[in-house]
């Protein structure tokens, strides 16, 4: 009703998943690096969560879009089956002929075995996604745990995807259900968005429809975050309505007052479970309070074992933390809230001049015992990431939140190939054993070895070692060419966009021929631009400008965007 009045190309807060108006939040991104993981290590479980309306069927959609070629996806979107229906089903999505009048467990499995094993032999993974999975009861959970036993001798057949509501993790935690909880290898629950995302994701919806982005202005953005608590589907119901008061007093701006006549015309109870959940985050402060009262008129001595209890556990619970947040895959975990200076490389320790050439070469030859050396406990993720703080000129002594840098982190799996060039100091994770990580700090290349840095020296061990122990997973810095720009899709027009064009291909630079005849705009020429030059790099050739993209790109200018590895072949 009000598109023409607004001058919008679409309405743009349909509650439709469309990935045309998917907008990736640091959240969305890391859930989506989650299942991409998940899916990357194949065998066992991925499980994500989350509340109602936070975007999770929205996720699923762009992770069907970003499946690698050689994937076979069967999607049950009606988990409310039973063991021989679900069965049934997967063999439906997965073009497994079975005979119709023989539906039984084992010869459903057995069709669905042979057509595993078939697919695996040419080369191909299959994915089974099961939307809405707290629905599913324990026998058909049962049933889908067994079909990960369907493996060769040195892999598993199935990966497989639960996507639910936050009743999903209290399902699994069930004792009975504890083998299936065991095999899940990525979890990601993804909250709602915060206060800033809440603005970006309402002037992208009104962006991609060629609205004006300054439609609603602050005091009307906050008001619906408030009443919101952040989730895209509320965000999306207030924000249709308020455009439609909006529209009825012939304004082109969201008040207040706007949003308000909105709320009071939307069912309420999809919004006082908004204001439950933050009363009952008060009450919980509340009870805090009165709890710290009753503890100080305890005796000295329980006071101080107490105290020391929740000390110790609150360091266990902020180190966790870090932990996930530096385990967040290729995607960058903060949003700056201004553009990072330029920062110089660290610079490393002169060689002595009185070491000779020998005496050089002879210490290139020699390397340190990886997996003696893995055994030390102090070779934590904090110890590591301090020495990557310094690489980049920052204090050691900052904090380890990649939120609070004035750079962006990518932790993410990867070959070593993909390593050396991304070039950029990079912390390696190492599984000594299971559940027991160690960190270190890759600097250098030379001839051919991996040099680390670790309390002030250089150590080197061999590439065969470090393969052989190394699992695939990294974290880095990397610093965003532009404020908050971490990633770049087709059709978006903004600076971001030049800076593209100014890297990638002289002829595409502002002033030259564009399909909108703006240099600013992504058009379908620079897209393919894009594809061919992440072919060439050996890069998911999606047309999308993400972080890995972004810092190939930044690499084609030399010590530009802060430090690099030393490779010297």
């Amino acid at each position: 009703m009000y598109q023409q009045f607004f001058n919008f190309t679409e309405a743009p807060f349909t509650i439709a998943p469309d990935p045309h108006f998917v907008y990736m939040s640091s959240r969305h991104q890391e859930g989506l690096a989650h299942l991409l993981y998940g899916i990357n290590q194949g065998g066992g479980f991925v499980a994500l969560t989350g509340e109602v309306g936070t975007g999770k069927t929205t996720l699923c959609q762009c992770l069907l879009q970003q499946l690698p070629d050689e994937v076979d996806l069967a999607l049950v979107l009606n988990p409310k089956l039973s063991a021989v229906d679900l069965l049934a089903t997967i063999c439906d999505e997965l073009a497994v002929s079975y005979d119709k009048y023989r539906q039984t467990l084992k010869h459903l499995v057995d069709r669905l075995n042979h057509h595993l094993l078939a697919a695996h032999a040419k080369g191909r993974r299959t994915v089974l996604m099961i939307d809405e999975a707290q629905n599913l009861s324990f026998d058909v959970l049962e049933q889908i745990r067994l079909l990960t036993n369907l493996e060769t001798s040195k892999s598993k057949l199935l990966q497989i995807i639960l996507v639910g509501q936050p009743e999903l993790q209290q399902l699994l935690a069930q004792p009975k259900l504890r083998q299936l909880n065991q095999r899940i290898n990525a979890r990601y629950h993804l909250l709602p968005l915060n206060r800033a995302e809440t603005s970006l994701y309402i002037k992208h919806r009104l962006a991609v429809s060629h609205g004006d982005p300054g439609i609603f202005k602050a005091p009307a953005i906050n008001r619906i975050y408030r009443l919101s608590g952040g989730i895209p589907r509320l965000i999306n119901i207030l924000c249709d309505r308020a455009l439609l008061g909006a529209y009825v007093h012939d304004s082109h701006n969201v008040t207040i007052a706007m949003v308000n006549q909105a709320a009071d015309e939307i069912d309420r109870q999809l919004l006082e479970g908004q204001r439950h959940k933050r009363l009952s985050i008060l009450l919980g402060c509340l009870l805090l309070s009165a709890g710290a009262a009753l503890i100080y008129h305890w005796p000295d001595d329980l006071r101080e074992r107490f105290i020391n209890f929740l000390v110790k556990t609150e360091q266990t619970l902020v180190a966790q933390k870090r932990m996930d947040r530096a385990r967040i895959i290729d995607v960058p975990a903060n949003v700056q809230s201004e553009p990072a200076p330029p920062v110089p490389a660290a610079k490393k320790p002169q060689r002595d001049a009185a070491v000779s050439e020998t005496d050089e070469a002879k210490e290139s030859s020699d390397t340190a015992d990886l997996a003696q050396f893995l055994r030390q406990p102090q070779l934590t993720l904090n110890q590591a990431f301090s020495g990557l703080l310094q690489q980049w000129g920052l204090s050691p002594e900052t904090e380890p939140d990649c939120a609070q840098l004035p750079l962006n982190c990518l932790a993410d799996q990867g070959t070593w190939r993909e390593l050396v060039a991304l070039n950029r100091p990079t912390l390696m994770e190492f599984v000594v054993e299971p559940g027991e990580k160690r960190y270190l700090l890759l600097i250098a290349v030379k001839n051919g070895q991996p040099l680390f840095w670790h309390q002030g020296q250089e150590i080197r061990f061999t590439l065969h070692e470090v393969l052989t122990l190394w699992r695939g997973d990294f974290l880095l810095l990397w610093q965003s060419p532009l404020e908050k720009v971490d990633i770049v899709y087709p059709k978006q027009q903004s600076p971001a966009v030049s800076w593209i064009r100014d890297r990638l291909d002289p002829e595409l630079k502002q002033g030259g021929e564009t399909t909108s005849g703006q240099a600013d705009y992504f058009d379908p020429v620079l897209r393919e631009s894009v594809r061919n030059f992440q072919q060439t790099r050996q890069l998911q050739a999606d047309g999308i400008v993400g972080p890995r993209t972004m810092i190939h790109l930044q690499n084609l200018t030399t010590n530009d965007y802060g430090p690099r590895l030393q490779i010297n072949d």
